[in-house]
């Protein structure tokens, strides 16, 4: 029997989602239980999506969380490269491998007739994909084509017809009919891979025994499966978790709740309580525990204990749980874990230079700065100031979840940057830059009057300013009754 090798394999486009780290707690889990390995890998062959500064970052909030890795990018490993942006040349030998014995084949679609063949399938309510224009060209002509420098990408030859089956450990026999399945495209234009060649080929040569990974991926298995086939590969066992849940059993936004693991370290949820948590996701302890560590879970541990219910993130959960472990620290770890959250040198540095002008004795300090060590605010003071004259509430509330996503699809965090997307966000409106500006100071900072607003912003971070600015337009389209 292989020894055990499971991966993760999150892509450096974002902040580290929660889904991340549930995925790694399983994975983890179960290679300690089984003396295997536990390898961390970068998918990050998007390179129009890759940020960069989201590798580091998936790094430091796995790391806070306390699960660790034996091979990757950053500790290496015996089956390097761990980033697939570095292994480009192993993609290319492989697709070579495929259009010789006719399990690929090079598509010359341009995107123009791409974008019409939609268009046409769109209006004859047809089911939309590619209608395989380019499967039956002569393979030796589409070499010279592309040896001549002509576009090209390299699509999956996938049945006409007839069913394709995989086991999942947790779902048993599934199975999907070939005719409802593209002819995915496995290399772009550009040489890079996409996802499902290079998952595949990554997980073959990295030696994964099993894939442990979201439910989401279901529908992309079969594609997978056709790839081990075609490449006479032994597939790997198949596992997919249950999703995780908002409490009306949508899958998990950040819409609906903070999605980033920062997030939660940022307003003081322990990570052990944190780890806790999302072991609760779909499996059970045993009996009607619910506290445990993560090495008593791995004691444990077995995939019959699993449910595939979605399970749900309830906020109020974890906080019940942050709170037991709270309350089984002594004061003096404490008061350490005070100073290693908030309490500490280096975000008074940050802090001070904002209100040593504003304070006159040293017992307005904390009157003064209090916003910039909680989490949510109460907005009831400043309703008055959530609104802009002449302004829809609704139309407020949609704005300023726009200004969110305009400061997600920007890099780093810094007052520059945000008064520069700030600033256009207010001329887009039509609106002028002090109205605008006072409502984003009442819903960062809960007050009328504070230091600079970007520069509290960048204080307080990407992951408290996001969360109070959805929150505050939540607030701003419930006319102040904010659901809890």
């Amino acid at each position: 029997m292989k020894p055990v090798r499971v991966r993760i394999a999150p892509s450096p486009t974002g902040d580290p989602h929660v889904g991340t780290a549930y995925i790694a707690l399983f994975n983890y889990v179960f290679a300690r239980k089984e003396g295997g390995k536990f390898v961390l890998r970068i998918e990050d062959t998007d390179q129009s999506r890759a940020r960069s500064d989201s590798e580091q970052m998936i790094y430091d909030a796995l790391r806070w969380t306390g699960l660790s890795w034996d091979e990757g990018p950053d500790v290496g490993g015996p089956y390097g490269p761990y980033r697939q942006s570095e292994r480009r040349d192993l993609y290319m030998s492989h697709v070579k491998m495929l259009l010789d014995n006719g399990s690929a084949y090079r598509c010359f679609c341009t995107e123009d007739r791409l974008a019409k063949l939609r268009v046409q399938q769109q209006a004859a309510k047809a089911t939309l994909g590619y209608d395989r224009h380019c499967r039956d060209l002569d393979p030796k002509d589409g070499e010279a084509r592309a040896a001549a420098g002509e576009a090209c990408v390299i699509r999956l030859k996938v049945p006409l017809s007839g069913p394709i089956e995989f086991t999942d450990k947790l779902r048993g026999l599934v199975s999907r009919d070939a005719k409802e399945i593209d002819d995915q495209v496995l290399l772009k234009s550009d040489g890079m891979p996409t996802y499902h060649l290079a998952n595949v080929v990554d997980d073959h040569l990295m030696e994964i025994t099993h894939v442990i990974r979201a439910e989401e991926w279901i529908s992309s298995t079969q594609k997978h499966v056709l790839l081990y086939q075609a490449f006479g590969w032994e597939q790997p066992v198949w596992i997919h978790m249950p999703l995780l849940r908002n409490t009306d059993k949508s899958k998990i936004s950040k819409r609906k709740h903070p999605v980033s693991i920062n997030y939660y370290r940022d307003i003081g949820i322990l990570p052990q309580a944190f780890l806790n948590f999302l072991g609760l996701m779909g499996w059970s302890f045993g009996g009607d525990r619910e506290k445990f560590t993560l090495e008593e879970m791995t004691e444990v541990f077995s995939w019959d204990r699993m449910s595939l219910g979605g399970p749900v993130f309830d906020l109020a959960k974890l906080t019940w749980l942050n709170e037991k472990y709270l309350h089984e620290l002594s004061y003096e770890q404490l008061a350490d874990t005070l100073v290693d959250w908030r309490l500490n040198r280096d975000y008074f540095l940050k802090v001070l230079p904002l209100v040593r002008e504003r304070i006159k004795k040293l017992d307005e300090f904390v009157p003064a700065t209090e916003y910039f060590f909680s989490g949510d605010l109460d907005y009831s003071a400043v309703m008055p100031k959530l609104a802009i004259t002449g302004v829809a509430a609704n139309d407020l509330k949609k704005a300023l979840l726009d200004l969110v996503e305009r400061f997600e699809a920007r890099d780093g965090f810094a007052k520059e940057m945000l008064e520069e997307v700030a600033r256009g966000w207010a001329d887009a409106n039509t609106w002028k830059h002090g109205d605008a500006f006072m409502v984003l100071r009442a819903a960062v900072t809960g007050r009328t009057a504070s230091p600079p607003l970007f520069d509290v912003m960048a204080v307080l971070g990407k992951e408290i300013t996001r969360r109070r600015l959805r929150r505050a337009a939540e607030v701003i389209g419930s006319g102040g009754k904010l659901k809890q």
